[in-house]
């Protein structure tokens, strides 16, 4: 059996899975195949020989405009991703809900229908990419969720000594280069061994918490804070000079004593010593910062805990 060419031709454009439609240099529709029909809900003879922005005045006209008129004056071919414009018309897919996006996710080429080396017609496809889009969403999420916690302690949920040393070399490289203020506080819990002998490590987790949390609460966002290793903790003050660094100091060391932890009905004391120290002409490195605020820390302790100490 012989079944013509051009049928074969027409009953492909039908019968793929993807979107095709034509368009003359006025934006006229020229052909509208299956896909195009059973997604928008208008057949051939509602769409062709009219404008496409007639049927679909909701479409991005200038952008679509310009697209097909450079593929009118080049002769080339030009092409949409998802990444880019993640629709061209607002149809239905069949993809869960849960997969977070809206409407169909679409691929877009534009392909210059030829006669005699001149651009008759554009021919736009349309690919159904809403799969991969959520595919590579879940990938993109789950991997900013890897660093989240890459960047986060496992016990307090606060920043790890890591992510902590990497935002104060940022920050430290920025005072250097346009100046201003900035300081950094180290603190501990005061006698916080006593605390795990005498309750048992379950509760000194719990007081590491709660005590992270209650701090958290107070500092404000442009700040870091973080667990700098076991009961010792760490602030980063940026645009903030070592007067103001130690009032906040005060502010930590009174929000941790002024309320025991309630564990288990146990009411456990804590207090905690806080030492400070601010960028100056003169500071070779971050980590020096570091070594000032321990060593103000250690003299708060030698002074009989319980108190903020500036580097001096």
């Amino acid at each position: 059996m012989n079944v013509p060419v051009d049928s074969l031709s027409d009953l492909v454009v039908e019968r793929v899975g993807f979107g095709i439609f034509v368009l003359d240099r006025e934006m006229n529709v020229l052909m509208w195949n299956r896909f195009m029909q059973d997604h928008s809900g208008l057949s051939p003879e509602q769409v062709v020989g009219k404008s496409l922005f007639a049927n679909f005045p909701e479409l991005p006209r200038v952008w679509l405009s310009r697209k097909i008129e450079s593929v009118f004056q080049l002769g080339s071919f030009a092409f949409s991703s998802w990444e880019q414009r993640p629709y061209l018309f607002k149809f239905d897919h069949d993809r869960p809900i849960t997969g977070g996006v809206d409407f169909m996710q679409q691929d877009l080429t534009f392909m210059p229908l030829m006669r005699d080396r001149e651009v008759v017609a554009v021919c736009v496809t349309i690919s159904d990419v809403t799969h991969v889009s959520i595919v590579q969403r879940e990938r993109e999420e789950a991997v900013a969720k890897l660093q989240e916690y890459a960047d986060r302690d496992g016990l307090t949920g606060i920043a790890n000594r890591r992510y902590f040393e990497a935002r104060l070399r940022d920050e430290y490289t920025r005072w250097q280069r346009y100046g201003g203020e900035m300081s950094v506080l180290l603190f501990d819990l005061d006698h916080f061994k006593k605390i795990n002998d005498q309750f048992g490590h379950g509760v000194g987790d719990t007081v590491l918490r709660v005590m992270a949390q209650r701090v958290a609460e107070v500092v404000r966002a442009q700040d870091t804070f973080g667990r700098f290793g076991g009961e010792e903790f760490a602030l980063l003050l940026p645009c903030t000079p070592l007067e103001d660094a130690m009032r906040v100091a005060e502010k930590i060391r009174c929000t941790i004593a002024d309320t025991p932890v309630e564990v288990q009905g146990t009411s456990v004391p804590v207090t905690a010593s806080v030492g400070g120290a601010a960028a100056r002409v003169g500071v070779p490195a971050y980590d020096v910062l570091i070594n000032e605020a321990d060593a103000a820390l250690y003299s708060a302790k030698r002074q009989g805990r319980n108190r903020s100490v500036a580097f001096s």
